[in-house]
């Protein structure tokens, strides 16, 4: 009787430590950086619990979703949009998003994934349509920006951050990329004729400039040349006009002593013929200069 009392006693604690082991697995849980807990007592929410060590109620609370919050990506989507000026276009994009609210995420979406896929392809389209494609094509940038914004505000009661929404690529149908082709090409002929065009202005303008700059140092020389001779008469005015008739006679002198050593400098010239006022000038000359001199 002694021992079956034992036997049962053993028995009673050996179930009470395993009751108690278990109690203390069930109610002590160790959440990796990388989750977050979502905890449930009878079928209603409880807690979440965050990284590190948590305590819960064993046999009464449970965790009942284990939410990764690392940054994830969904597949590179492509979808049809048509922009303001009625093209075709096949827009690439790309999500990446994380979950920073179990408690939104679980209770109020079923497939995160397949929802915000489909809210960024319905804001693509809305926005494409907005712009003519020149301007999809120069303001991605801005149009990122915009898209961002929508889906943020869109997901936000889902709980989710969207870190990053990218448009990868903006595709044209084939009939639209050669028309394209076509008008690119015609531009760049365009352009290439209107650059000829300056270049034959700008040559004719530099070879008017050369002509005016020729011209005006034509002028400026003969301007020079007319000022000498200015001069020249001047000083022969005021040297006539202070030495009277002596001074006119010295200058007609020296003309002709000139115009005779050009004669004399002729070529084949052997014998000069000189007439007798010609010697008189040389004599009225020569006694002018010595008493110059």
């Amino acid at each position: 009787m002694d021992s079956t009392q034992m036997t049962s006693g053993n028995g009673v604690l050996i179930a009470l430590a395993v009751l108690i082991l278990l109690a203390v697995y069930l109610g002590v849980r160790i959440v990796p950086q990388s989750e977050k807990h979502v905890v449930e007592r009878f079928g209603r929410l409880r807690a979440v619990l965050g990284p590190g060590i948590n305590f819960i109620v064993p046999f009464v609370d449970r965790v009942a979703h284990k939410i990764s919050i690392l940054e994830r990506q969904l597949p590179t989507a492509t979808q049809d949009a048509i922009t303001a000026d009625n093209v075709l276009v096949k827009v690439e994009t790309s999500v990446f998003y994380r979950i920073t609210e179990p408690e939104k995420t679980v209770y109020r979406i079923r497939d995160v994934d397949a929802a915000i896929a489909t809210t960024v392809a319905g804001i693509v389209r809305s926005e494409i349509g907005k712009l003519e494609l020149d301007q999809v094509q120069s303001n991605r940038t801005q149009l990122i920006g915009q898209i961002r914004e929508h889906v943020h505000a869109m997901v936000d009661d889902w709980g989710i951050e969207v870190t990053r929404a990218e448009i990868l690529d903006v595709n044209l149908d084939d009939q639209t990329r050669q028309a394209m082709l076509q008008q690119l090409n015609a531009e760049r002929a365009r352009r290439a004729q209107v650059t000829e065009a300056e270049g034959k202005k700008r040559a004719v303008e530099l070879s008017a400039d050369a002509q005016l700059y020729a011209a005006e140092q034509v002028a400026k020389a003969r301007r020079i040349t007319a000022d000498a001779e200015a001069y020249a008469t001047g000083v022969v005015a005021v040297a006539i006009k202070e030495n009277g008739i002596e001074a006119a006679q010295y200058q007609v002198a020296l003309k002709q002593v000139e115009a005779l050593t050009a004669v004399g400098q002729g070529a084949g010239k052997q014998t000069i013929i000189v007439p007798a006022q010609a010697l008189e000038a040389f004599g009225d000359a020569f006694k002018m200069l010595k008493g110059r001199g």
